[in-house]
């Protein structure tokens, strides 16, 4: 069956029905997220183009404006309701509720699922409590959150409240976030299901000797989420490779520099759409989109950046 995809932009209206599933982009930069602090404190000469149009231009309006990568999925399911999937909670969650779910209309997380453990990918974890689910009877619904053992290992001395789950004396004010916590395999034959949506580790190489999570999933939009790669793994590449596994309808790819972790990789995966993310302040959006757009006509390969707050509708 044939993706039906359709992009929205955080500032234009859409006309997908409300019974479409859809992936939000929360945030499309690298760790430090963009404006990087240095280049307005210390600025250069000439002051970086990238970073200096976050004084004058509203970050809903700038594409260049970029929090940390995280991305949620809103799987419709066939009765019509609505599950939310969390993909990484980074350093600036917080900012991304505040923009992207008011703008979104998104009123909850259902699910959350960890690529790894640094700091742009679950130190938003504090701000979960937010967007808890509530459960009808002035209570909350806990979280289901997948993660790998090392992840867990490592950032249990940092959220130990939130491994605890000790209530707050019926304080609401100081209350946390009410997790179910899931160890999942970094293995691609062994698939998990949260909020009726099934994933598929992708182990891959964040730089030598890390390996990190990406996740493969969608029955009738097969998509490929990889925030952080510097190397495939042989075995994951052929799971999402059109001469492998099968062709893609969506990959989703780090793109820290437009190399061959990037572009080439493209190449080699082939699927029918591509979006960058990840990127750092070297990356102006228009610029490189309009590169892109060359490159994508060359290749047969539709290839662009996404942004903050983008949306792909997709039937999943």
């Amino acid at each position: 069956m044939e993706a039906d995809l359709t992009a929205a932009s955080p500032t234009g209206s859409t006309a997908a029905a409300a019974s479409s599933s859809s992936l939000i982009f929360l945030g499309t930069g690298c760790s430090a997220a963009l404006p990087d602090t240095r280049c307005l404190i210390n600025p250069s000469a000439p002051p970086c183009a990238v970073c200096t149009t976050a004084l004058s231009i509203p970050p809903e309006q700038n594409p260049n404006y970029r929090t940390n990568t995280s991305l949620l999925i809103d799987y419709c399911h066939d009765d019509g309701t609505h599950k939310y999937i969390l993909i990484d909670c980074g350093k600036t969650f917080r900012e991304q509720v505040l923009r992207w779910f008011v703008h979104h209309k998104v009123p909850s997380v259902d699910s959350i699922i960890l690529t790894h453990e640094h700091a742009d990918a679950v130190l938003g974890l504090d701000d979960i409590w937010v967007v808890q689910p509530s459960n009808g009877r002035n209570g909350f619904e806990r979280i289901p959150i997948f993660l790998t053992q090392f992840t867990m290992d490592s950032i249990a001395p940092r959220f130990h409240y939130l491994l605890n789950q000790k209530p707050e004396d019926g304080d609401e004010v100081a209350r946390t976030a009410q997790l179910e916590w899931n160890i999942i395999e970094g293995d691609i034959d062994k698939p998990f299901v949260t909020s009726g949506l099934e994933f598929v580790p992708l182990p891959v190489m964040h730089g030598e000797g890390y390996i990190c999570l990406g996740f493969l999933f969608g029955r009738k939009t097969r998509v490929a989420y990889l925030s952080d790669v510097s190397r495939f793994l042989p075995s994951t590449e052929y799971v999402i490779s059109k001469s492998g596994g099968g062709q893609l309808d969506i990959l989703v790819i780090e793109a820290n520099n437009l190399d061959a972790v990037s572009l080439d990789a493209i190449k080699r995966i082939c699927p029918k759409r591509a979006l960058l993310i990840g990127m750092r302040h070297m990356f102006e959006h228009h610029r490189e989109n309009q590169m892109l757009e060359e490159w994508s006509l060359r290749e047969g390969i539709p290839v662009e950046l996404a942004h903050d707050g983008m949306r792909i509708f997709a039937d999943m």
